[in-house]
């Protein structure tokens, strides 16, 4: 077990209610601030106390992952009104339970900003006294860099789709306070714009990050470990092109993905054989591609609950046989299609999904990990941002090859080959959906029966704030 991160400890609390404004709750230690901040120790159980609460399942131990992006993305089969999240597959924001759970991603993700806010205050007050130069460099540029990536997301979700017409909407808060003051709901470009800004910040405080020397394990402090599975600086490069391309900046998304491609050694591409010869411990998430995972301890109860297949059928999440085949052709040597979609021997006469199945070898480094950023979308940012048609297709085509896949020709229609490959690579990781708003995709045909497409207008990519956020202020 020394060679992941394990995440114990303190989990910084914060009691919240549904009726206040998020920045109106108070942060709320186990211990005091003097006793959590007086030690190094310390300081690293309250950061990861910030990823812990990120891996639950109401934020990307699950909704934001294999469940409700999933599921607004038309991922699985709602072909009856009886199914147990048919009002998401319908993106009915008006539905009780609908809008409790949108209301819940809101607040968790703030809370986790905050604590994060927190975090930093605590860091700027130390000068030294516990931590070392370096040392508050990287808990800083970690800090900053998951700050920013909560509120892209949250921008992603509650935020207008994003062109040069709506961008100047009201958005989302962006906070970089410990207190308890909030500030104004700003503009999508103004949030992108201190996004991009604690980015480069980021970025610099994470300049000697001990993953520019490769993934380390088994050193005496824990955040030195493993950094692929905390915010480092390649997951904040991979961010950035993110960020980028999400603006529309593609020029600089191709140079903020080129960056992680050059050092593409350190997360070397998954080979066949850990997937498809390893019927035992399959690595079905790939996990030395990831530039950015969380530890999530309930990951196994998700797969239970949700895509085994002694689940019902009116609450099981699966595709339809069909749909599935349509995606994959079938194909076997798609390193995405047999580890992760299997009949069980009981239970079910369709395939069911794997990605998050237990393993039997209970030391695998790949097992509770969900990724965040994996290096194939660095690849697929680059691909899209590229200067030319050949460049764009080496790129889409390094990713295919990686997956037991043959080049598509440069004739073929490279929007629609894009498309096709984030519908396989990024299934159970909620990734599709912020896709289909970035292209303003206004027809999905979901996975599932009667195969008659959805259609989505610009409203149904926005998530409503909650009642409290829309409220006099």
């Amino acid at each position: 077990m020394n060679t992941r991160i394990i995440y114990i400890g303190l989990i910084i609390l914060v009691a919240f209610s549904s009726c206040k404004k998020w920045l109106d709750v108070q942060p709320e230690d186990r211990f005091t601030g003097e006793q959590i901040f007086k030690t190094k120790d310390g300081f690293a159980t309250a950061i990861n106390g910030v990823y812990l609460d990120m891996s639950t399942q109401k934020l990307y131990g699950a909704n934001l992952n294999s469940t409700i992006l999933e599921v607004f993305a038309q991922r699985y089969n709602f072909d009856s009104q009886v199914a147990d999240l048919y009002s998401y597959s319908i993106h009915d924001y008006n539905n009780a339970n609908v809008k409790a759970t949108i209301d819940q991603i809101w607040t968790s993700m703030y809370v986790n900003i905050t604590n994060v806010n927190k975090f930093i205050a605590h860091l700027d007050a130390d000068k030294g006294a516990v931590l070392s130069a370096s040392e508050d460099s990287l808990f800083k540029g970690e800090a900053i860099g998951l700050r920013a990536f909560m509120h892209l997301d949250l921008l992603r979700m509650y935020g207008p789709i994003y062109n040069s017409a709506d961008s100047t909407k009201p958005a989302i808060p962006y906070s970089t306070v410990a207190g308890t003051s909030y500030g104004p709901i700003l503009p999508a470009n103004q949030v992108m714009g201190k996004i991009l800004s604690d980015l480069h910040s980021a970025e610099s405080l994470l300049a000697n990050d001990p993953i520019r020397n490769g993934v380390q394990s088994g050193q005496n402090q824990t955040y030195l470990n493993n950094r692929n599975q905390r915010m480092n600086y390649f997951a904040v490069k991979g961010l950035q092109a993110r960020a980028l391309l999400y603006r529309g900046n593609k020029a600089a998304a191709f140079l903020a993905a080129k960056a992680v491609i050059e050092n593409t050694s350190l997360f070397p591409w998954v080979q066949s054989t850990e997937v498809l010869s390893e019927s035992r411990n399959p690595n079905r998430i790939f996990s030395s591609e990831l530039l950015f995972s969380l530890f999530s301890p309930g990951l196994y109860d998700v797969q239970k609950n949700y895509f085994s297949a002694d689940v019902a059928d009116k609450s099981i999440l699966a595709p339809s046989p069909d749909a599935l085949n349509d995606v994959f052709k079938g194909d076997e040597n798609d390193y995405r299609y047999n580890p992760n979609w299997k009949i069980a021997p009981t239970g079910k006469s369709y395939k069911t999904f794997y990605k998050y199945a237990d393993v039997e070898d209970k030391s695998a480094p790949s097992r509770f990990l969900v990724p965040l950023l994996r290096l194939s979308e660095v690849y697929y940012i680059a691909a899209e941002s590229a200067p030319d048609n050949a460049t764009a297709f080496s790129y889409l085509n390094t990713v295919r090859n990686n997956r037991g896949l043959l080049d598509v020709p440069q004739t073929a229609s490279f929007s629609n080959e894009l498309q096709n490959e984030y519908t396989k690579e990024f299934f159970g990781e909620g990734q599709l959906w912020f896709y289909y708003k970035r292209k303003k995709v206004s027809m999905i045909f979901p996975f599932g029966n009667p195969y008659q497409p959805v259609f989505l207008n610009a409203a149904k990519y926005v998530f409503p704030l909650p009642l409290s956020e829309t409220s006099p202020r």
